[in-house]
């Protein structure tokens, strides 16, 4: 994966256009909600693509299918991928922004394919990057925050505080 790191400025910067689309890491603390808002103000096309249950190649393309809405030729594979992240028809006439959340247990069980759909995401938006709809794919450097999904451990909505706990 990406060794730059963007946190609120470099991501305001992106968004304006005044720093070239590709594959980086998102500093933590934004809610998702939140990049992705940002992202369809400033006129991109903003998808979470939510790899939270991916265990394997199959599931992590059957997420890709559904989070990024590939055409229905989508042979899941990786050549695929790259091909449906860089077809016209898919992409239309915007810039687009993918936020990759919940990654880490799929990088943990599979981290040769979790390499290999990092070099595939950087391929596409390595391609797109000086045509009229660049890619940029955010990988979140830890969990982004959703209020509406607490993070494991912690309080939430269907979990009492600590202290309420016996």
């Amino acid at each position: 994966m990406s060794e730059r790191t963007y946190g609120a400025a470099e991501l305001a910067e992106l968004l304006d256009g005044g720093r070239p689309a590709g594959l980086v890491r998102l500093a933590a603390g934004r809610p998702a909600a939140d990049v992705l808002a940002a992202a369809e103000r400033a006129g991109w096309r903003a998808t979470r693509l939510d790899l939270r249950g991916a265990a394997d190649k199959a599931a992590f393309m059957e997420h890709c299918a559904r989070d990024l809405d590939l055409p229905g030729w989508f042979g899941r594979n990786w050549d695929a991928l790259y091909d449906c992240l860089g077809d016209p028809d898919w992409a239309g006439p915007r810039r687009r922004l993918v936020l990759v959340t919940g990654w880490q247990d799929y990088a943990n069980a599979r981290p040769e394919e979790w390499a290999t759909a990092g070099t595939v995401l950087a391929d596409a938006a390595a391609a797109l990057r000086d045509g009229p709809a660049p890619l940029a794919v955010l990988v979140e450097e830890e969990p982004v925050t959703d209020p509406g999904r607490p993070t494991p451990g912690t309080s939430g909505p269907d979990r009492p505080p600590a202290a309420d706990r016996p």
